[in-house]
């Protein structure tokens, strides 16, 4: 999945949400980042309320329910700098995805 799949899925998902109340950026690492806030979704670097650091492959196994948030926080596969709340309120958010 290329990260403007991943783009165009995540903004369906976060309109269909109302959109979000803070920002959060997914740092892919090589692989570019994804930065959403309100209802934009786009490939910028900007700076958020929340940092969510994941690898692209573990990110799209979030997405697809194959890979449980908790357990990915807890085993380190995904990292979180910012605003814990925004994070933790991004679980119905990827189940839309």
């Amino acid at each position: 999945m290329t990260n403007e799949e991943i783009i165009e899925k995540m903004k369906t998902a976060v309109t269909s949400a109302g959109g979000l109340d803070k920002s959060v950026k997914f740092d892919f690492g090589d692989d570019g980042v994804v930065f959403a806030s309100g209802t934009d979704v786009s490939g910028e670097d900007s700076d958020a309320d929340c940092t969510i650091s994941v690898t692209k492959e573990d990110f799209i196994s979030l997405s697809s329910g194959n890979l449980d948030p908790m357990m990915a926080f807890m085993s380190g596969k995904l990292k979180v700098a910012g605003d814990m709340s925004v994070a933790m309120g991004l679980q119905k958010l990827f189940s839309s995805m």
